[in-house]
């Protein structure tokens, strides 16, 4: 399988190089608005595998692209890949909605693998959630994310989906707060959402239920970038083996 990668040269992007290539799948093509005409595995840290770093997306030509970029450059991509009839997985994060309904329309012509966070652990995480709010509904819901200080949104998409889950799962039309200040008197249909931003952190989300006498906390913490690294190069492995054009997210790549 022939992959490239966008973003290549941003954290996620050398990694997703490193991983891929470790897996055993042939890195390509590598795309990004800086290095350019550096050797991706150079830029990677894995030494020279054959593939400068290029700017322009009009040149792809592999099986799959695994974007982690900026959204205005992901929307460039996929038209590309729409056109050119290559496969995506796409991790970047802060799409507004019209980009998530373009998005859609473009998938029904090539497989895309679209998650906010590729981590197998944070997917098996919100798996959790979907039970505790269909068994938990008549409980307060509560969402708290940090990261690192680098982080361009937030809250993270990790913890907007999460919030999603909680809302779908529930059965109730929740809608978001996000942080609370002066007179706030907490309503019944709300989930607060707060965002923590500093320092390295790469990534922790916790999920409160809380009741009157009682509270469960669910916790999901990352300290490597390679957990969604290996799990955006998995997606990649497994669309590479869909053909039905399509919107998929990494339940469908892990099968639950």
């Amino acid at each position: 399988m022939k992959i490239a990668v966008h973003g290549a040269a941003g954290r996620m992007g050398k990694l997703v190089i490193k991983n891929a290539v470790e897996e055993g799948f042939e890195v390509v093509q590598a795309f990004d608005v800086s290095r350019i005409g550096e050797d991706a595995g150079e830029v990677a840290g894995i030494g020279n595998i054959g593939v400068p770093v290029s700017d322009n997306v009009e040149e792809l030509s592999c099986d799959v692209v695994i974007d982690f970029s900026v959204p205005s450059a992901t929307m460039k991509l996929l038209e590309v890949c729409a056109e050119k009839g290559v496969k995506a997985v796409v991790g970047t994060t802060g799409l507004s909605e019209e980009q998530k309904k373009r998005i859609e329309v473009i998938a029904s012509k090539i497989p895309v693998v679209l998650s906010p966070n590729f981590s197998v652990g944070v997917n098996i995480f919100w798996k959790a959630l979907e039970m505790l709010a269909e068994k938990l509904s008549d409980y307060d819901m509560e969402i708290f994310e940090i990261h690192h200080r680098f982080k361009r949104d937030a809250p993270s998409g990790t913890a907007l989906r999460a919030g999603e889950i909680l809302r779908e799962a529930s059965g109730k039309n929740l809608r978001f707060v996000f942080g609370r200040e002066g007179e706030s008197l907490r309503s019944d249909e709300e989930i607060g959402v707060f965002a923590v931003r500093g320092g390295d952190v790469v990534g922790e989300h916790t999920v409160f239920f809380i009741g009157f006498g009682e509270r469960i906390e669910l916790t999901h913490r990352a300290w490597n970038r390679e957990a969604f690294s290996r799990g955006a190069v998995k997606a990649a492995g497994w669309i590479a083996g869909v053909d039905e054009p399509g919107l998929y997210s990494m339940k469908d790549v892990l099968g639950i």
